[in-house]
C-alpha cells in the first residue's frame, strides 16, 4: 500500500505504526516514506533507535510520545512507564531528534480540547523543537489556541471524521501556518 500510494502521488509520506526492526525501517525508506515515525521503540529499546538516528538521520524520524499524567505510555497505551515526558524529549533532542509529536491519551477522541498547558510547557522547555500537538481537538477554535502557543503543527483526526473541522478550513489555515 505504501508503495502505490508514494509511487501514485507527490505527498511526503510519514509511515508508522509497529516498527520494531531495522528491516521494517528499510522497508519504510524502499517503499517511498520520507519519515518513519515510532514511539514505543524509542522507551523500550533505546539502543536500537539510537543505531537507526545515527544509519538514518535524525531527520528521518518523527518521534512519538503518548502520555498521561505527564508520563510516558507504550504498547498501545495499555503500559504507563515511570518516563516523564521532559526526560524523554531531553533525552533524544541530544541524540539529534528535532520533530516530536505529544498526544496525550486522556484526551485523544474525545473533543474536549488538547493539553494546551502540557504542551505550552513542552514548548517552553525546548523551543526549538518542531512540536506536533495531538489530542482532543474539537474546533477550529483548538487548532489557532496550539498554533498561538507555537505547536509547529497538530495531529487532526475525529474532528474531521465527525465534521467539525472541515479540510476546507485546514487549507485556509495552512497557508498562514
Amino acid at each position: 500500500m505504501l508503495e502505490a500510494i508514494a509511487g501514485k502521488t507527490k505527498l511526503v509520506i510519514d509511515f508508522g505504526g509497529g516498527i520494531k526492526t531495522e528491516k521494517d525501517v528499510n522497508i519504510i525508506f524502499q517503499s517511498g516514506a520520507a519519515m518513519a515515525t515510532v514511539g514505543s521503540i524509542a522507551v523500550k529499546n533505546e539502543g536500537t533507535f539510537t543505531g537507526w538516528l545515527t544509519q538514518y538521520g535524525a531527520d528521518k524520524f518523527l518521534l512519538g510520545a503518548d502520555v498521561k499524567d505527564e508520563k510516558i505510555v507504550v504498547a498501545g497505551w495499555l503500559e504507563t512507564t515511570d518516563v516523564w515526558i521532559y526526560d524523554f524529549i531531553e533525552k533524544y533532542i541530544q541524540k539529534g531528534v528535532q520533530q516530536i509529536f505529544c498526544t496525550d491519551v486522556s484526551k485523544d477522541g474525545k473533543l474536549e480540547g488538547p493539553s494546551v498547558d502540557l504542551y505550552k510547557n513542552i514548548i517552553t522547555k525546548f523551543p526549538s523543537l518542531h512540536f506536533i500537538a495531538s489530542g482532543g481537538v474539537s474546533s477550529m477554535k483548538d487548532v489557532e489556541q496550539l498554533q498561538e502557543i507555537g505547536c509547529k503543527g497538530v495531529i487532526i483526526g475525529k474532528a474531521i471524521y465527525e465534521n467539525k473541522i472541515s479540510l476546507k478550513e485546514l487549507q485556509l489555515l495552512n497557508h498562514e501556518w
